[in-house]
């Protein structure tokens, strides 16, 4: 899978198909590793995220990635983002992870609308959307 940040290209291959947003306590199937910028092991459930986890690996600008990041209380249920971010000015980032054909679904738009809310109300204002690049062939 090819993904693209910004002006930057990356290919990533894993066995996991995409989603958007996970629901709390999800057990479906995952691939488990660690990142150094990580205290815990992440958990990632698509081969975007997995793909974009390595990115925020590589990136000088991250300090600390958490994965799966718990948005608690949220009005649609129990659902994480893909990624909190703390970067090395102490700022913080979110990035929601999702297929390209899933970003007009009324549900997945409901549910990127909602982990917005939610984190600029914590006042985090740096969320994006990290999709893969259009014409991009899933392995």
């Amino acid at each position: 899978i090819q993904l693209f940040f910004g002006n930057c290209l990356f290919s990533h291959t894993t066995a996991q198909k995409g989603k958007t947003m996970q629901k709390k306590g999800y057990k479906g199937r995952c691939e488990k590793r660690r990142l150094e910028k990580s205290e815990d092991v992440c958990r990632f459930y698509s081969d975007i995220q997995s793909a974009y986890g390595d990115m925020l690996q590589a990136r000088d600008d991250i300090a600390e990635i958490i994965c799966n990041a718990p948005m608690e209380g949220l009005e649609l249920g129990d659902y994480t983002s893909d990624f909190l971010c703390r970067k090395t000015d102490a700022s913080y980032m979110v990035r929601e992870c999702v297929k390209r054909n899933l970003l007009t679904k009324p549900l997945t738009m409901k549910r990127l609308d909602a982990s917005k809310d939610y984190w600029m109300k914590k006042g985090i204002a740096d969320w994006g959307i990290v999709i893969e690049k259009e014409g991009a062939d899933d392995e």
